[in-house]
């Protein structure tokens, strides 16, 4: 194989013949559900670049969802994966245990916001970590109620999916999902009334939520600190904390479901951090472990510990390779000081979003903290969500190179989720490219 180059660099057209001959194989084995945003098959990857069959090099604004900020091949992952698999692969916690898996909790004890003692508990996926955060809460609580926001995304799986707010593609005709779910509307600035603090926001979710559940049955409130699949909301500042001060108050744990806001993506370990919120039970995943499957749950020792012995787990849980995985992509992240390299991506990228928006009237909106950042598009002088133009924007970005995903409930975000160790040349190159994309595509 040829030395992949350091920067985009075009050879076919995208996706390139290989690759079209490799989704044929796929069309033929993988079931048509699971689907891909764009489909280049990928060789190799590193450095904020993706290396195809085919020769070419594209930009990676997607990191794989928020997971591979360390990376795709970060070079102390690989050693650390390696040592362990030469050791041993598996063993299952639940029958003999091992450093690995207790290291990796006692990280989480260590980073995750508050100075109480915690415990964690190690699992495969975010949608199983927030299962069992919900399992947790209602053995703890001894109450039912699970609340949730308009825009969430929380899983795939049963109870996630009730969870979920969006519809197509993550729920539909996939019911009857799980009970005791109720959903509040959410802080979303751009779409709220002008002038609606977050304190407002809150007293208007939590006023529904008295009236309509009763705070006595709720064992929990589910909150993205910001929201990923909803389209990057970031709510106005003082809602999380009047949430987090209510359920306080009343006895109700405060989740924080920080699977794609956590491990330094927005400019700290946590996004809760930005508000001042400690939340009871954080749900971490994605950017854990250098790519490799790996979730938990961390929160208060007495809500984790209610639960009785056998009560959490699973066989794969805490796998040894993906915890030796964690302990060297959490090394990276202290030793390049990411979270300082979240704010520089912050400070690169928004002025120049801005000031396009400044010229645009189709961009409504420009969000985001850290490496997690969104363009809103709407039809111009409206804040009706304009999704067929979002898609040919991303698809225009594909054709020359760049990977970038969409999002959002109205499917009219473009979000930008650039490795945390992506080079300032390579950020560039793919930011000018979303410009030329955006520029040409509306004209």
């Amino acid at each position: 194989m040829a030395t992949p180059t350091l920067a985009r660099h075009l050879v076919t057209e995208i996706p390139g013949p290989q690759s079209q001959a490799a989704q044929q194989r796929r069309l033929r084995t993988v079931a048509a559900g699971v689907s891909s945003g764009l489909p280049v098959f990928v060789e190799s990857a590193g450095a904020g670049l993706l290396h195809d069959v085919d020769g070419n090099t594209l930009v990676d604004l997607g990191s794989g969802i928020a997971v591979t900020s360390v990376g795709n091949a970060a070079p102390a992952v690989v050693a650390a994966v390696q040592e362990q698999v030469a050791k041993f692969t598996h063993t299952c916690f639940m029958v003999t245990p091992y450093d690995a898996y207790v290291d990796v909790c006692e990280q989480l004890a260590e980073l995750t916001p508050g100075s109480h003692e915690k415990r964690s508990a190690l699992f495969n996926s975010g949608a199983e970590a927030v299962e069992n955060a919900v399992k947790i809460a209602r053995h703890a609580t001894g109450r039912q109620a699970v609340v949730v926001f308009d825009h969430a995304y929380h899983g795939r799986t049963n109870l996630t999916m009730a969870l979920t707010a969006k519809n197509m593609p993550y729920k539909h005709r996939f019911g009857p999902f799980a009970p005791e779910v109720y959903r509040l509307p959410m802080s979303y600035p751009f779409r709220d009334p002008a002038g609606l603090t977050g304190e407002q926001a809150a007293a208007r979710a939590l006023d529904q939520l008295e009236k309509q559940v009763g705070a006595d049955n709720v064992a929990c409130v589910l909150i993205e600190p910001i929201q990923g699949e909803g389209g990057f909301v970031v709510p106005a500042p003082g809602f999380l904390k009047a949430v987090a001060d209510w359920c306080r108050a009343k006895g109700v744990l405060f989740v924080a479901d920080e699977i794609q806001t956590g491990f330094c993506r927005t400019g700290a370990w946590f996004a809760s951090e930005h508000e001042g919120v400690v939340p009871d039970l954080v749900t971490t995943a994605k950017g854990i472990a250098g790519g490799l499957p790996l979730a938990a749950v961390t929160g208060r020792a007495e809500v984790m510990d209610a639960v009785h012995g056998g009560g959490l787990g699973g066989t794969y849980g805490g796998n040894p390779v993906a915890c030796a995985a964690a302990l060297a992509s959490i090394g990276i992240m202290r030793d390049e000081d990411l979270n300082a390299r979240a704010k520089a991506i912050e400070e690169i990228t928004l002025p120049r979003l801005r000031e396009l928006a400044a010229g645009i009237p189709a961009i409504g909106d420009v969000r985001g903290r850290g490496a997690m950042l969104a363009v809103e598009l709407v039809k111009p002088g409206t804040s009706e969500p304009d999704a067929e133009l979002t898609g040919r924007i991303a698809k225009a970005c594909h054709a020359r190179g760049v990977v970038v995903l969409t999002a959002g409930t109205y499917g009219n975000v473009l979000r930008l989720l650039p490795p945390l160790v992506i080079p300032t040349d390579v950020l560039n190159d793919g930011l000018d490219v979303l410009a030329e994309a955006i520029q040409i595509t509306i004209r």
